[in-house]
Parts: structure tokens; sequence; C-alpha cells
């Protein structure tokens, strides 16, 4: 109604029903946040997840490593945590192996020997999963390499696990394979180690005794060429009977010249015969108990010598056998420590991409954004309500 009490039409603008897009457009502005919060980066977190993500297939392979007679290995050397937390020698060496496929020595090898650097640089893989650079410092294909290739240590079963991702399933096949060819390889290493430990002392004593006992024959051949005697003792021997026979004849002689001095007369033939044997008899039992004895080259000072390298000799002789059954006792114990990498599972090629698990990480991101949104509509509510 206007001033003049006349009813005026009304405005079209205000009573039509408001468009799809307004409504549309509306509820944008009134839930600007949370679009812009959860929806907004939810979409592009799945555009890149299912258009432009790379598929990555998985090869695994198991392996256990144990000892010839499948125990648990003791060690002279096992320390005292290992004792308390029933962790034996066998399974250090396996967790050692599992340690050592994911350093920079395996991974330099791979590098080296099976173009890894080429095989997380296929064509086609998107920037965030591709390993950049042409060339890559060690160190970034390190990080890279561990975040593609995992390896874990059951310390329950004994059992390691052997997990690739690559971008394709030829290459997951191939460097599963070669990661265990790296691990037997790896092993024989330490089997070699483990057996030149065991071994060095016992080798070494056997080595000693050996260049103990050649010193002492040296010894020996020298004296016999010093005193020109094989066998000073046998001589000696020979010698004691030679003196003792010459002092029977002389005794005997003795006997008779007495017995025949109360018969005939000192003067006689006879009687001067007997006594000049007699003096020649003496004169020999002089000379060869002189041989024995008395003389600074006398058979008793060659006859101590030689015993005394005897003595030593069968010493050593004694120590000799010892240390070759020591060597022998060490050599028997290291076969029966020797470690095997025996293949549990062998890698599969993978047919299916299995990673990246798309609608997992979809879902992980988009429960996260509400939680933000959630935290800070709280946030918002309550700072206007302590506003009012």
């Amino acid at each position: 109604m206007n001033m003049h009490g006349f009813m005026t039409p009304a405005d079209p603008q205000e009573d039509r029903e408001p468009t799809l897009g307004e409504r549309v457009r509306g509820l944008l502005y009134a839930r600007r946040w949370f679009f812009l919060i959860v929806i907004l980066p939810t979409l592009l977190v799945g555009l890149y997840l299912y258009l432009y993500a790379a598929d990555q297939y998985e090869s695994e392979a198991h392996f256990l490593v144990h000892s010839a007679d499948r125990t648990p290995i003791p060690s002279a050397g096992a320390s005292a945590l290992s004792m308390l937390t029933g962790v034996g020698a066998g399974q250090n060496e396996a967790m050692s192996v599992a340690d050592y496929l994911t350093s920079h020595d395996a991974v330099a090898k791979l590098r080296k020997e099976d173009r890894l650097v080429e095989r997380f640089q296929r064509p086609g893989v998107d920037l965030l999963s591709r390993l950049f650079g042409t060339n890559p410092t060690p160190e970034r294909l390190l990080r890279y390499y561990q975040r593609q290739v995992k390896v874990k240590f059951d310390t329950e079963s004994g059992i390691t696990t052997i997990k690739v991702h690559s971008f394709t399933p030829q290459d997951s096949y191939d460097i599963a394979q070669k990661l265990l060819q790296i691990g037997e390889q790896r092993v024989n290493e330490l089997n070699t180690r483990s057996y030149n430990d065991e071994i060095a002392n016992a080798r070494r004593s056997l080595d000693e005794a050996e260049a103990a006992l050649a010193a002492n024959d040296r010894a020996m051949t020298a004296f016999r060429h010093r005193s020109g005697d094989i066998d000073p003792q046998a001589t000696g021997q020979a010698q004691l009977g030679l003196v003792s026979g010459l002092s029977a004849q002389l005794a005997a002689a003795r006997a008779q010249l007495q017995t025949m001095a109360g018969v005939i007369s000192p003067s006689s033939p006879q009687y001067q015969a007997l006594a000049a044997h007699i003096n020649s008899l003496q004169a020999q039992v002089d000379a060869q108990s002189g041989k024995l004895t008395g003389r600074a080259d006398s058979i008793t000072n060659d006859v101590s010598e030689y015993q005394s390298l005897m003595l030593r000799r069968d010493f050593l002789n004694k120590r000799y056998e010892v240390a070759a059954a020591s060597l022998e006792k060490a050599r028997e114990q290291a076969i029966q420590q020797e470690l095997y990498l025996q293949r549990v599972v062998n890698p599969n090629m993978p047919v299916k991409a299995l990673f990246p698990e798309r609608l997992r990480i979809l879902a992980t991101v988009l429960v996260a954004l509400l939680l933000v949104y959630s935290i800070g509509w709280l946030i918002v509510a309550g700072v206007r309500e302590h506003a009012a």
C-alpha cells in the first residue's frame, strides 16, 4: 500500500525460488572452510593416487640361517646380554645378514651389479615415487632403497623376510633374487672368517711346535757333524764294554802273574813276558777309560749333550702331536659351526600391483583432515562463546 492508500504489486525477485546454482553457491559459502580443509585436499590426494601415482609390485622371499647340525651355536665370544636374552650365535649371524642386506655395502653391490638406479627410475614413474637424479649420492640412494626394500628378522622363528617394492614385476623379482644371492655370499664370508678365527691359534701353535722340532733336528745334525758320531750313547756303551773287557783281561793276567811269582823266578822269560803283557793291558785300559771320562772331548760329554738333545726332541714330538690334534679338533668344530642360508620361500613373480594402497591412504587422509577440521571448529566455537 502506497501513501495514497492503494496496494502496490509484490516484487517478483522476493517471491521466486532460488535456483540450484544459487543453492550450491550458498552451501559452498556456508561450508567453505569444510570444503577447503577436508574436501579439496582429499580430492587432490584421490586424483594423484588414482590418476598419477605409479603402480608398485611386491616380491617377497624368506630364508633361514642355520648351522650344520641346525642347532644354536655356542660361542666363546657370546656376550652376557646374548645369554640373558636367549639370542644365540646363530641368531646373531642371521641378524647380521639381515642388517647387511639394508646396508651401504649391499646397495653399492646392487648398484654395480644389478642396475639398481635404473630400476627405480623407470619411464612413467610419478615424481613423488621415483628416485631423483641420474647419479644419486650413496646416502640418497640408501634412504630411497630402505623405503622400497624391507628386511625383517623374526627372533622367534629365526626366519628373515625380504619384501621388495618396484615399478615392474620383473624388477621386484630380480632384486629379491639378487638379495638372496648377496645373503649367501655374506654367509660364506662369515664362514670363512669364523673358520680362520677358529683354527688360527691352533695353526700358530702347530707352526711353533714344528719350527722348534726342526731347530732341534738341525742342532742334532750339527752335533753329529761336530762329534763325528751318529749315536754317542751307543758308542759310549760299546766303549764301556771294551773297557770292561780289557779290565777283566788285566785282572786275569795279574792273578796269573801272582801265581807264577811263587813258582818261577821274576827274571825268567815267561814272567817277564807276562809282566809286559800286564803293562800293555794297563795302558789300553787307561787309554780307553780316558775316552769315557777325564778329557774335554770324552764320550761322556758327547753322551750328555746327545741325551739333552734327545730329551728335548721327545718333548717337542709330544708338543707337536698335541698341537696337531688341537688343529684337527679346531677344524672339526669349525665345520660343525659352519652356517648355511636355506631358502624357505623363493621370490615370487608379482602379477597384480598391490601398492600404493590407494583406498587406505585416501581414507587415512580423509579421517585425519576431519579430525583437524573438528578440532579447529571446536576451538573457533569456544573463542566465539567466550567473546560473546
